[in-house]
């Protein structure tokens, strides 16, 4: 049998040497991190630790995300949650490291490294610092509460001053362990303090099981760490759910050791739930189902840095049989993008110039007019990506204006080098923040990328020019070199795993729902039968 459509020789040959495939979820795990006995090596103050959590994939180290940074700590519970997918014929190795953030700081470049840990999901190494690593199955609800406290004529714990109260919340599990599920921030001098809304998913809150024991405490923070007690309270967010209806449901905050020795004791204070919502949440499957096609753009930089394409040092030199660099990456993301487009054409442009001009083509074919136009153009120069930035960003402006999940863009820059309109870059990706659209930028070859780091947004927000900070994070930046030795789908994964949620975010922060949703009956995916 043969297939109509004949694929060139180096794209055969490309897809063959990536090996592309697919490896499906099995299910999702929650990773709460406690840390007890951190070393302090500053005789003066207490450790400020941030935990980091990351992902072994081929013998390389990547970031999966971070903890909130606790101040003043040396036995931290952190309630950030990391949530990460587990494959069962996968051994997936972690690692937690702990860094010491100073109060001038929040960068991991200025902190000071306290230790770390390495494990897999069933089995856990302790090395120089001793944390505690729970995992838990989620059970696939994805709706979020949105919840907001405050408290009443709690009790003073400071001699000079009033408390400085934080409410925490903890979900008590089948084996009677307790898991952080939030920590508001500290209300300073206050007695009567009204902390900030928050959101928490339901699977996080109580796994989905309305009447599930939350047990809440109230402290008083101290700048030592030594927090003092003020009172705690149980509930169950089939409880809580008596806000919904603009009502305020309130409990006592009770000091268990006054109530034995206190004959006239009452309570600490009164915790009270202003508000409880719930927000549905719809999945990136769900926007996918409905309707929501992924519009799939390639920039490839033609400037002179890459080298002669006939000369074999240049990172454009087209190998008869090996796929260069630029191929690789553009195959393998391709790969994977083009499978939720349903015409599976996408724009194709050059740094100076489109490939081919005035018309879309498939992936094969931007491999083949790749090919084709080497040898016809002029390396020049500069790299500028701002104006492919802005022209993908005009036809994603379009699509917010319909106020509908239909098209979701994404543009995927393949460079090599320092970007030179960087002011520009971060004026339009700042700009583009707002709109339904993602930029991935994979770095070519093994030039100073520093820059790239910084719109990935990875050790700050990033900001325009003028100051104005992105809405959402939508950059995700991937040196090439990290995976020379990795399989295709190694980098597809890290080049394409924030994109689901940046969707998700997209459209659920603009209460978006997905257009053709089937809420009460399954969904069949009929795929195309292949012409031989």
């Amino acid at each position: 049998m043969q297939l109509e459509h004949k694929m060139s020789n180096i794209y055969e040959s490309a897809a063959t040497t990536l090996g592309l495939f697919n490896s499906p979820c099995l299910t999702k795990v929650e990773l709460r991190v406690a840390c007890k006995g951190i070393s302090d090596r500053d005789a003066l103050s207490k450790p400020d630790p941030c935990g980091v959590l990351k992902m072994q994939s081929h013998g390389q180290w990547f970031e999966v995300d971070r903890t909130e940074v606790i101040r003043s700590s040396i036995s931290p519970v952190f309630s950030k949650v990391f949530t990460v997918d587990y494959y069962f014929e996968e051994v997936q190795r972690l690692r937690f490291e702990l860094h010491d953030i100073s109060s001038n700081h929040n960068g991991l470049k200025e902190a000071d490294f306290l230790g770390a840990m390495e494990c897999t999901l069933g089995q856990v190494t302790m090395t120089s610092w001793k944390p505690q690593v729970t995992a838990e199955e989620l059970s696939g609800n994805d709706d979020y509460v949105e919840l907001a406290f405050s408290a009443k004529k709690l009790d003073d714990k400071d001699f000079f001053s009033k408390s400085d109260p934080f409410l925490e919340i903890f979900r008590v599990n089948d084996d009677g362990t307790a898991s952080l599920v939030h920590r508001t921030e500290t209300i300073m001098n206050n007695l009567s303090p009204v902390w900030k809304s928050f959101k928490v998913s339901l699977n996080t809150l109580c796994s989905g099981d309305h009447e599930r024991e939350l047990k809440c405490t109230v402290w008083d923070w101290d700048s030592n760490g030594k927090h003092d007690f003020i009172g705690e309270f149980q509930t169950t967010f089939k409880e809580m759910k008596a806000a919904m209806d603009g009502k305020q449901i309130q409990w006592e905050c009770i000091n268990p050791k006054y109530q034995v020795k206190k004959k006239n004791y009452r309570n600490s204070g009164m915790v009270i739930l202003t508000m409880c919502k719930i927000i549905k949440m719809h999945s990136f499957l769900d926007y996918i189902m409905g309707g929501c096609q992924i519009q799939f753009t390639v920039a490839i930089d033609f400037t002179a840095s890459n080298g002669d394409p006939r000369n074999s040092c240049s990172l454009h030199y087209i190998h008869p049989y090996q796929p260069n660099e630029y191929l690789k990456a553009l195959i393998a993301v391709g790969e994977i993008c083009q499978d939720y487009d349903s015409d599976k054409m996408f724009p194709a442009f050059g740094f100076g110039a489109q490939i081919p001009p005035d018309f879309k083509v498939s992936i094969q074919g931007v491999v083949e007019a790749y090919q084709n136009c080497l040898p016809k153009i002029q390396l020049y120069g500069p790299t500028n990506i701002a104006p492919i930035i802005q022209k993908v960003a005009d036809s994603a402006s379009e699509e917010m204006h319909t106020k509908e999940a239909m098209e979701y863009f994404i543009l995927l820059i393949l460079t090599d080098g320092v970007i030179t309109d960087m002011a520009d870059t971060r004026e339009a990706i700042v700009h583009a923040s707002h709109l339904p659209m993602s930029v991935i930028i994979v770095g070519i070859g093994n030039a100073d990328f520093s820059d790239m780091q910084m719109l990935d947004g990875d050790d700050g927000i990033l900001r325009s020019p003028k100051g104005e900070p992105v809405l959402r994070d939508i950059v995700q930046f991937v040196p090439f070199h990290n995976f020379k030795h990795a399989s295709p789908a190694a980098l597809a994964k890290s080049v394409l795993a924030e994109v689901p949620n940046q969707v998700v975010d997209y459209y659920n922060g603009k209460g978006i729902k997905p257009k053709c949703l089937l809420l009460c009956s399954p969904r069949l995916a009929y795929l195309p039968t292949p012409n031989f």
